[in-house]
């Protein structure tokens, strides 16, 4: 049996751009801050769907009303929490991830 060579997930090494090497510092700024607001509001839903998993007892207010509607309702509060920036997830992925963008390209960015 052939052994599994270790992966590499250090930080060390630059990303692949999404968009090429064409693409303007400010685009790549702007699709960085879209990506981690999207990646904050995915770990929002997914807060809200294990707190809304737990049963505590007793009656519960929303008992009868329909799940659809709690998720589509869970969505936007994470996707409007999210893009507020109140919770500061965002931004600290931005802050980490904007070190391997071109030089001059991370404005208001301290390291």
């Amino acid at each position: 049996m052939s052994q599994i060579a270790p992966m590499d997930f250090s930080l060390l090494r630059q990303p692949t751009p999404i968009r090429g090497e064409g693409a303007s510092p400010a685009d790549q700024r702007t699709e960085l801050r879209e990506a981690a607001q999207a990646f904050e509001a995915i770990l929002l839903r997914q807060m809200l769907s294990s707190a809304r998993s737990t049963d505590f007892g007793g009656n519960d207010l929303f008992e009868g009303s329909d799940d659809t509607f709690t998720e589509m309702r869970d969505e936007r509060f994470a996707d409007i929490a999210a893009k507020s920036g109140q919770l500061g997830f965002a931004d600290a992925i931005e802050r980490q991830l904007a070190r391997f963008l071109p030089d001059g390209e991370a404005p208001g960015v301290k390291d």
